[in-house]
């Protein structure tokens, strides 16, 4: 059976290759848009109720990431304040007719209208740009947020440079604490349902395949819940392939790639924070000994100690920039380092002073790791 979204996706699809070629088509989706804009009371119902739908779909697999919304607000929501927007504007003398009757604001530096925003249609319904525009008002005067920040692909960049130019001639001097992040695109992408690709088919495909990877390794331990480890290693494996690089930049997809147990991916995160869990429960015995740094001298001890440290330091990049990758690529690089540290920082038959010394560092590696991951919208294993 399939789900509810990815009907009203086939529907859309139809609709807009029809509409291509007929114009009936086209002018009676203008004809219901406009009623939505005026208040119709059964298009309104109609459209409350696809949109319901679509929520309830949505939450189910942002449950799947860890993502919870407190509300959700699309521009859809602001038909009404948008012609509202379109008002003020006009009363305001910045409203000016372009081709075909279209309602625009000029945003060229000589007043000469050779570069410009539309809001408005020449049948008086609004666009994309008046609702986002009116939205962010409203949210302003709701939240008196101090930033709010858009994120979508690349292909909108010019859509929020509009929107930010137009608040500003609108007066609102709050629109520098508006940014948009855009990210680029994922090439080579498929399940096996097809080239177009939804959310939750990928998660569904990386566990399948995660699942299966496990099943066919030797070193995976027996697990009481082996589907919700893939689950989260799956999707582990997804998120760091999506962060590691530049945001902005396009990459290919490869499904072996992302799911390497070694190198940059998501599953070497978690498969290094299965095995520091492991160690701590075969080498803690319980036993309190009093911790003495002086026995963390050697190279491999000391190039973790200075890796840690650096963790406060790469968080703030992240903030500053919103650019994960700084913390993805910190947190491969530590445990690259726990690899190394593992196999020359014994624990079993040193000292017991040395022994504990060491324990505590790698549990400070595993407590750093699963913080990291969480950050990122992970959720860390502790057997693999």
């Amino acid at each position: 059976m399939q789900i509810p979204c990815s009907i009203f996706f086939e529907i859309y699809v139809e609709v807009s290759r029809l509409a291509e070629a007929r114009e009936d088509i086209q002018r009676a989706a203008q004809e219901f848009f406009k009623k939505l804009e005026c208040g119709d009371k059964q298009t309104l119902a109609l459209w409350q109720h696809f949109k319901t739908i679509s929520i309830e779909e949505y939450e189910k697999t942002y449950q799947r990431l860890g993502v919870r919304f407190d509300e959700y607000s699309g521009e859809s929501l602001y038909h009404v304040k948008a012609q509202e927007l379109v008002q003020m504007i006009d009363q305001r003398g910045l409203l000016k007719k372009a081709k075909q009757g279209v309602g625009v604001v000029d945003l060229s530096p000589k007043g000469d209208l050779t570069s410009y925003a539309k809001v408005v249609r020449s049948d008086g319904t609004s666009l994309y740009l008046t609702r986002d525009i009116a939205a962010a008002a409203d949210r302003m005067e709701k939240y008196n947020f101090d930033k709010m920040i858009y994120v979508t692909d690349k292909e909108q960049c010019t859509h929020f440079q509009q929107m930010f130019d137009v608040l500003k001639i609108l007066g609102f001097n709050w629109t520098e604490r508006c940014q948009h992040v855009p990210f680029g695109l994922v090439k080579g992408m498929k399940t096996r349902r097809g080239d177009v690709v939804f959310l939750e088919d990928v998660l569904n495909e990386a566990r399948s395949r995660m699942l299966q990877n496990m099943a066919a390794s030797k070193t995976t331990k027996e697990l009481e819940d082996p589907e919700n480890t893939a689950e989260k290693v799956g999707v582990a494996a997804l998120i760091v392939q999506d962060f590691k690089g530049p945001l902005l930049a396009d990459y290919e997809f490869d499904w072996d790639r992302v799911l390497q147990s070694q190198g940059d991916t998501g599953v070497y995160l978690q498969y290094t924070h299965a095995r520091l869990c492991s160690l701590q429960r075969q080498c803690d015995n319980g036993t309190k000994i009093q911790f003495n740094p002086t026995y963390l001298q050697d190279p491999q001890a000391i190039a973790v100690l200075q890796h840690l440290l650096r963790y406060d330091e790469v968080l703030y990049q992240v903030s500053e920039d919103l650019q994960p990758r700084h913390l993805v690529n910190y947190l491969i690089m530590l445990s690259r380092l726990a690899s190394i540290a593992h196999r020359t920082l014994h624990i079993k038959g040193s000292l017991p002073e040395i022994a504990t010394a060491r324990l505590l560092l790698f549990e400070g590696i595993s407590s750093v790791l699963a913080n990291g991951m969480k950050l990122l919208g992970i959720t860390p294993v502790d057997k693999m």
